[in-house]
């Protein structure tokens, strides 16, 4: 299966980024109260959670590339916790240029905010609520801003040359300019759509315009939401001031309440799925009461504050709603259910919504997307053409000629 559907986790240094690195993909990395302790990017896979098919068809499933648990398939997405972001990074200053390398690869990202106010701009320890965390929003959308601005300066005189000519298509040329950051022409065009800049004569533009173009491209390409991390050290009211002071989706997050809980539950002490408002304890003898003391903190100060942990809903939002994924479940033969090795249900893809049968074809790969002849639905047996539009919770087989 190709992974290619990529959250990138940003922020300063010390915000809690491993640690919700760690408590999404149970994958052990170093964390430490100290900046820059991720210097290359940890690279692992975080789920999303999707209602399994086998549940409608009363079925046992047997997945390939996903889990399923208690009839909640856990559909895998690649994260990268990329290295902390300092002040003036898009000049190099910190790990500046590793970072924004880093950044071309992700398709949306979360931003990692420390919502307690326990970390200066550079990362360090400080006391908690004595650093404005809204600083660190403005900062980091500015970084790189000035990054795609500067990319599209270096080359806007030839840009212009070009232009005056009448000899381009604006939007193919500037997505030229910025393809090496995953700027697409699609992108491009409604960004220049939405700032209702002139496509006669760039040349007339002035440097409010670029900024706005530039503002509207990341908004566009890299489209981003905010973690309040370490929301079990602040107030509601904190939150709330976060919320309002702009205008991305903000989710109270406590990284370390989840990485405990999955630890917990891969110990088979309690019985908790990522994402979940609750836990339940299975084996209270073998807790010490310190750790009975920490599950209880859990479920009072994160879970019933919130709701859960945060750090799920982060990454379903992002790949439900920032990028408008679905799942679909693609088989060989529709009234089994079966691949042919006859695994039932066996895999789970990730599709943008609106995607149709001759897409997913295409998806599993390029011969089978050449030669597609029709799917068939397995929920009614029914085929669907090329052109037809697939919902989340699909599962269809594809026949090709």
């Amino acid at each position: 299966m190709e992974w290619d559907t990529i959250l990138g986790l940003v922020g300063k240094p010390n915000a809690g980024k491993s640690t919700f690195f760690e408590a999404s993909t149970s994958k052990k990395v170093e964390i430490a109260n100290y900046p820059f302790t991720t210097i290359n990017s940890n690279k692992g896979f975080a789920y999303i959670r999707d209602r399994c098919p086998h549940e409608d068809f009363g079925i046992r499933c047997d997945p390939q590339d996903s889990r399923c648990v208690n009839g909640t398939r856990l559909v895998p997405v690649k994260i990268l916790d990329v290295a902390g972001l300092v002040p003036d990074a898009y000049k190099g200053k910190g790990l500046g240029n590793e970072f924004l390398d880093q950044l071309r690869q992700a398709d949306s990202l979360i931003h990692v905010v420390d919502a307690s106010g326990s970390t200066d701009k550079k990362g360090n320890p400080i006391e908690e609520g004595k650093h404005d965390p809204i600083e660190d929003i403005k900062f980091l959308s500015r970084e790189i801003q000035m990054w795609v601005y500067g990319i599209l300066m270096d080359r806007w005189d030839s840009f212009l040359t070009k232009a005056e000519s009448h000899d381009i298509n604006i939007e193919n040329e500037i997505s030229n300019i910025l393809t090496g950051i995953g700027m697409s022409v699609s992108e491009v065009k409604r960004s220049i759509n939405s700032t209702k800049l002139s496509r006669k004569d760039p040349a007339k533009w002035d440097d409010s315009d670029i900024y706005k173009l530039v503002d509207n491209v990341v908004r566009n390409s890299k489209p981003m939401l905010i973690s309040a991390n370490k929301a079990d050290k602040t107030s509601k009211k904190e939150i709330k001031k976060i919320k309002e002071s702009c205008n991305l989706k903000v989710i109270p997050t406590s990284a370390n309440s989840e990485l405990a809980l999955i630890r917990a539950s891969n110990s088979g002490l309690i019985e908790y799925i990522p994402g979940d408002s609750n836990f339940k304890i299975l084996e209270k003898n073998k807790l010490s009461q310190d750790q009975l003391k920490g599950l209880e903190f859990i479920k009072d100060q994160v879970l019933k504050k919130f709701g859960s942990t945060g750090v799920q809903e982060c990454i379903e939002y992002s790949v439900r709603n920032l990028l408008n994924m679905i799942v679909v479940y693609p088989v060989a033969d529709h009234n089994k259910l079966t691949d042919t090795e006859g695994n039932k249900l066996p895999e789970a893809y990730l599709l943008k919504k609106g995607s149709t049968a001759k897409d997913l074809a295409y998806k599993l790969h390029s011969d089978i997307g050449d030669s597609f002849l029709y799917g068939v639905d397995a929920r009614t047996g029914m085929r669907i053409s090329e052109d037809s539009t697939l919902n989340n919770g699909s599962v269809i087989e594809i026949v090709t000629t």
